[in-house]
């Protein structure tokens, strides 16, 4: 029983319905707005990456082109895109925690440079 995703015409926004029977499918109804104008859009699909290859995929130089170990936020962004392809849940608190400690490292190299 596939999950498709569907744009509604009626109240334009994006639902996604289970199909019960793929080879006489009801007419796809909004549940949104009860609207039968639907398109049938590609759905993303999700690839299983092993562990190893996550690895090794994160120890590619091109992964390292961008960063600029001297520049806080150029780390930040280096560690969301780590824990993204990692693919585990850091939690909430992940994304606030990168973002306060670049805030603080930009906020801190200012302050050395107001110095000198």
């Amino acid at each position: 029983m596939p999950i498709y995703e569907y744009a509604c015409n009626s109240c334009r926004k994006r639902v996604s319905l289970l199909i019960r029977n793929i080879r006489n499918p009801d007419t796809p109804v909004c549940p949104r707005c009860g609207g039968r104008e639907l398109t049938r859009l590609f759905s993303r699909f999700a690839v299983v990456k092993s562990e190893e290859s996550r690895f090794e995929r994160m120890a590619d130089p091109s992964n390292f082109g961008d960063l600029d170990e001297n520049d806080p936020r150029s780390v930040a962004r280096w560690a969301k895109r780590m824990g993204k392809e990692m693919g585990e849940d850091v939690g909430e608190d992940f994304d606030q925690m990168i973002e306060e400690a670049a805030e603080e490292g930009t906020a801190a190299e200012g302050g050395a440079e107001d110095m000198e």
